[in-house]
């Protein structure tokens, strides 16, 4: 069972290293951001933001703001200084299951970071609530299924593991239209759209 506490202790130890450490395919991560439909105008909720790795992604696609979320104080200081003087930004320290949202969101992105949620099935319920009419909730990682679950086996106390895309598209499916099913040697990602 996976415990909020130890995700937070386990994330605010890694965050000071976390960008040198961060492995990144800029062509993936356009394909997550194209099938998520982040585009020029939307807004974005980053959802487990860490230090806010795909923040300068929506920027450059001209999103009109960007809500960052993460449960690590440390994440989120890191992320928050990053983006101090962009009023396109929010960076939040908070559990996005349980914080109140005065607004809904265009595109919700959870990228690297659904295997350390508890409850897949919550989460996804309360995602879902906060998307606008017609808005995207995207499940993303920038390495396949099988490379992710390798690489959270020693740390399993923080890591559900990544459950097959068809089980979560399940799961979405439940208040969602998927568009997406993506699960190959290189990436991961399942999106849905609410209704209008």
């Amino acid at each position: 069972m996976i415990r909020t506490e130890d995700v937070i202790a386990f994330f605010d130890r890694l965050a000071p290293q976390w960008d040198a450490d961060m492995v990144r395919d800029d062509t993936i991560i356009g394909t997550i951001l194209d099938n998520a439909f982040v585009t020029a105008g939307k807004t974005v909720l980053d959802v487990a933001c860490g230090t806010g790795v795909l923040i300068p992604d929506y920027l450059a696609r001209g999103v009109k703001h960007v809500t960052a979320v993460d449960i690590s104080p440390n994440m989120a200081a890191i992320a928050r200084e990053k983006f101090a003087d962009d009023p396109r930004v929010t960076v939040l320290t908070a559990d996005v299951e349980t914080v109140p949202f005065d607004r809904t969101f265009d595109c919700i992105v959870v990228y690297n970071a659904f295997p350390h949620f508890p409850d897949p099935a919550r989460l996804i319920t309360r995602l879902s609530r906060l998307l606008s009419p017609n808005g995207t909730l995207t499940v993303a990682h920038g390495m396949s299924r099988a490379r992710i679950n390798a690489h959270h086996s020693g740390v399993m106390h923080v890591s559900l593991g990544l459950m097959p895309a068809d089980e979560l598209a399940s799961i979405l499916e439940q208040t969602l239209t998927v568009t997406t099913v993506l699960s190959d040697e290189r990436m991961y990602q399942v999106v849905g759209r609410s209704s209008e």
